[in-house]
């Protein structure tokens, strides 16, 4: 089968012209918000509307940022724009802040995990715009594995309600970042005044080598696609006292701690005979995060057929 490269919510922005005219716009980004020529989000918005905000998510809008840090908000040297952090004192914009705008608008690559908090920064700031009477704008990026598979436990609010989950959905949510604001918006009830701006020649069951999209790193420690893939099982570590690879090259596609014996781990996982999954015995030492500077055994997860 011979694909068409998909085109992004970013690259149709001239056909939605009158969506932004003499409108003040912010927009939420990092490097991911890029058009498939590589040129910044940041940078097709400055030109074509009146950019006059950005808002910074976890890891900032250049995702130097490790997990967790927080961050101020801060002027980006590239534009002289005011960059406002939604992950410091606050998550949620303020009315200050979203008085200066008429429209929040949203590109970032997500990862298609339902604890990756980039969803829920896009969350509270529909509320906002529900609240202050904003709009706010998605331009719609691929799921980059893929929207057929959906799968995992649906979360209990009533209990485990975060910033790493903040609605009932699966842990493989099987949609775009569009699509989950749809959800949001009418299942969840925010009811902002809500436009997605469509993907072209995007099809569900792609995933994201399919859609001949240069794939850009969204976080530090989400360096391939295949990460995206393991981090759907492996990230549910950080809430354990096993190490869930953090601090080496290769985070979540490992797993382990200085007590497991390797040999002994990968010998019991890959008796249940799991489908398109192999563990391989590894050691590694991390050089930050949990037992930094410690050996630790543990397996390496190798996809073997997504």
């Amino acid at each position: 089968m011979i694909n068409k490269k998909t085109i992004l919510g970013i690259e149709r922005i001239d056909e939605f012209q009158s969506v932004f005219a003499k409108k003040r716009i912010g927009l939420i980004t990092n490097p991911t918000g890029i058009a498939s020529n590589f040129k910044s989000s940041i940078e097709i918005l400055n030109e074509k509307t009146n950019l006059v905000a950005l808002f910074s998510p976890e890891h900032g809008i250049r995702a130097s940022i490790q997990a967790g840090e927080h961050l101020e908000s801060y002027v980006d040297d590239e534009t002289g724009i005011m960059v406002y952090s939604l992950y410091g004192a606050t998550r949620r914009p303020s009315k200050e802040i979203m008085d200066k705008i008429d429209i929040m608008s949203i590109d970032i690559q997500d990862c298609g995990s339902r604890y990756y908090t980039f969803i829920y920064t896009m969350a509270y700031c529909m509320q906002a715009c529900a609240e202050f009477d904003k709009e706010f704008v998605v331009f719609d990026r691929p799921n980059p594995i893929n929207c057929e598979k959906v799968e995992g436990n649906i979360l209990n609010t009533d209990k485990y309600r975060s910033f790493v989950g903040y609605y009932p959905i699966v842990q493989r949510h099987g949609m775009t970042m569009g699509e989950l604001a749809k959800l949001f918006n009418e299942e969840y009830k925010i009811n902002c005044k809500l436009t997605v701006i469509p993907m072209l020649n995007y099809e569900r069951w792609m995933d994201f080598e399919d859609t001949q999209l240069p794939w850009v790193i969204p976080t530090p420690n989400l360096p391939t696609i295949a990460t995206a893939y393991v981090y759907n099982a492996t990230c549910i570590f950080e809430g354990t006292n096993v190490s869930e690879g953090r601090g080496t090259t290769t985070p979540f596609e490992l797993i382990g701690a200085p007590w497991i014996k390797s040999e002994r781990l990968a010998e019991e996982l890959n008796s249940y005979n799991l489908k398109g999954v192999y563990f391989r015995p590894q050691y590694f030492t991390p050089t930050f995060s949990k037992y930094a500077k410690t050996l630790c055994g543990g397996v390496f997860v190798h996809i073997t057929d997504r």
